[in-house]
């Protein structure tokens, strides 16, 4: 579906016209659009063709027509004009935390900065603090906001990437002759940041390849064009990486094209210990090829078993396959229902009914709601009168939705104090209490980690939700000491969440294997706000394999009666 891609340009649209000073109401109607395309649960497409389009809430013609622009030729013609009116360093600094859009429009206006640079070279001037809401604490924090983004500069989130992917497989799949496409690089590795998308294929006529890739709608640029192999940029600068391989060398190429380099490049070593030559090409004695059909087949002949593409990090998974002692990881078919759904009662765009039939369409047992406690009003968070109300709804959609169960929960913020929102006789009521932290981020880190240990030791708290609060590119994690939080986890049987949300991916991967090691269990939840969000935990699932995760480590992976056994017990 296209709905997330248009979604993004007309908020780009927005807070292009919000540093140009435009009219609020026309900026804030860009904004609408935008959310009435992210919380769509069908194809945009299709509701332009039938032209129900105009029934959306916030969309008139003029935008409808935009929309249906945007599908026609890849582009909104408004959108390129108002971004061509801008120097285009400032849509790089709205990715900077800290950096709205009016702040990026006054700096452009006051003080004639337009790039990262300038703005980096001009951040403690005298002029710069003097502009309107300007001072050290906000200096402090764009500071801040550009270490996070450098540290992912240039690199895109996991579930962008992974959209890519998806779109250009399913269009060289459709190239005849084709006989296998996959993702390679960091995508397949699931990684939570990806460069390039690299795409392997084979089958077919290379040349019918090429151009099909070249070719492909919403390609902007050809950056390269072979006979085997092409690299594009596609929307906003995203670059795509293909090449095409010999049927015979696909298990080769793809191990190799997967990576990473540090996992490569100890099975070239091993390879050469054994009097044998490991390339994108084949494994090889001499001028002898062994093997390079599958990549299980390169691996048997290296004495290992199959690494998993997650794991091929060079983080003891070479020794584990070879000693026979790579653990069984849990799969998507393990998950049993997301432990972190938000609706219509606090900032989600779903009832708890939507929620629950697309929980069931899942092949979920259960789904939990969990939206936000009475202090985050900017969320519209539940006081404990509408939590119980909204009780009374969960019950009545239980009776009425067979084959699903909707779980009681709150996300409850964790105070400045360590305490937890709600008092212990409504918690108490609950059957799932995540808490978590959502203010206060820039506390000592003996401050955060005492509020989350403090939380954990209240025993109605079953979850802490995104434990070091970061937002990838966006906000660095709190200063919190995560050993101590893994510590007290295991002594309380507080479980710690692998938010599965593309931004935050938190628990990451190294945290997750270390709080497992300890002892510690873990939850997903796709912290979803509209029902279409849910596809996210397949993020979770595969963020806990690259943290050598079984089934046993999470809670999502316990049959109902069980899970409640276990939080109850916890």
């Amino acid at each position: 579906m296209k709905n997330r891609e248009i979604a993004h340009l007309f908020e780009s649209l927005a807070s292009i016209l919000e540093i140009q000073d435009a009219n609020p109401f026309r900026v804030n109607a860009y904004r609408r659009v935008a959310r009435a395309l992210e919380e769509l649960t069908v194809d945009v497409a299709g509701l332009v063709e039938s032209g129900e389009i105009t029934e959306i809430p916030g969309i008139g013609k003029g935008t409808a027509a935009a929309v249906s622009e945007y599908l026609e030729t890849g582009t909104i013609g408004s959108y390129e004009q108002a971004k061509a009116e801008i120097p285009k360093g400032l849509l790089e600094l709205l990715s900077i935390s800290g950096l709205g859009p009016k702040t990026v429009g006054l700096l452009w206006r006051e003080l004639n900065i337009r790039s990262l640079k300038e703005l980096k070279r001009r951040l403690k001037s005298e002029k710069l603090l003097a502009l309107p809401g300007m001072g050290e604490k906000k200096i402090e924090r764009i500071q801040s906001g550009i270490r996070a983004y450098e540290s992912g500069a240039g690199r895109m989130l996991l579930g962008t990437a992974l959209s890519l992917a998806d779109m250009v497989t399913t269009e060289m799949r459709k190239v005849p002759g084709v006989t296998e496409v996959s993702a390679a690089g960091s995508t397949r590795r699931w990684r939570e940041t990806i460069g390039d998308v690299d795409v392997l294929v084979t089958g077919g006529t290379p040349g019918d390849v090429i151009e099909a890739f070249t070719s492909m709608a919403g390609v902007e640029e050809v950056l390269a064009s072979g006979s085997t192999k092409a690299s594009v940029r596609i929307e906003e600068a995203l670059q795509v990486d293909l090449r095409v391989v010999q049927k015979s060398e696909w298990g080769a190429a793809l191990m190799y094209f997967t990576g990473s380099k540090e996992h490569n490049v100890r099975l070239r070593t091993l390879a050469r210990e054994r009097g044998l030559k490991l390339s994108e090409y084949g494994l090889f004695r001499d001028d002898e090829r062994l093997s390079s059909r599958t990549e299980k087949a390169v691996y048997r002949k290296l004495g290992m078993a199959w690494v998993p593409p997650e794991l091929r990090e060079d983080r003891g998974e070479v020794e584990a396959a070879l000693d026979g002692k790579l653990p069984r990881l849990v799969e998507m078919e393990d998950i049993r229902g997301d432990l972190h759904m938000h609706s219509v009662w606090s900032d989600g765009g779903s009832t708890i009914e939507d929620v629950a039939r697309a929980a069931k369409a899942r092949g979920y047992e259960y789904v939990i709601i969990s939206d936000h406690s009475r202090s985050l009003k900017i969320a519209n968070g539940l006081s404990i009168e509408r939590l119980e109300e909204q009780a009374l709804e969960i019950d009545d959609v239980n009776r009425r939705v067979k084959g699903i169960t909707v779980l009681k929960g709150t996300e409850a913020d964790i105070l400045s104090n360590g305490s937890v929102d709600y008092p212990d006789e409504v918690l108490e009521r609950l059957d799932v209490v995540i808490a978590s932290i959502h203010s206060g981020f820039q506390q000592t880190s003996d401050r955060i980690t005492g509020r989350i240990i403090a939380a954990m030791e209240n025993p109605h708290v079953d979850i802490i939700g995104h434990p070091t609060g970061r937002l990838i590119g966006r906000r660095e994690a709190y200063r919190v000491d995560m050993e101590q939080v893994m510590e007290a986890a295991a002594r309380t049987g507080t479980a710690l969440e692998i938010n599965c949300y593309d931004e935050r991916i938190d628990l990451n991967d190294v945290h997750a294997r270390r709080a497992a090691e300890m002892g510690v269990k873990l939850s997903l939840g796709t912290d979803s706000h509209d029902v279409s969000q849910m596809w996210a935990i397949a993020i979770g699932v595969h963020t806990a394999r690259r943290g050598w995760l079984t089934p046993e480590s999470l809670l999502n992976t316990l049959t109902l009666k069980a899970l409640i056994s276990a939080l109850s017990s916890s």
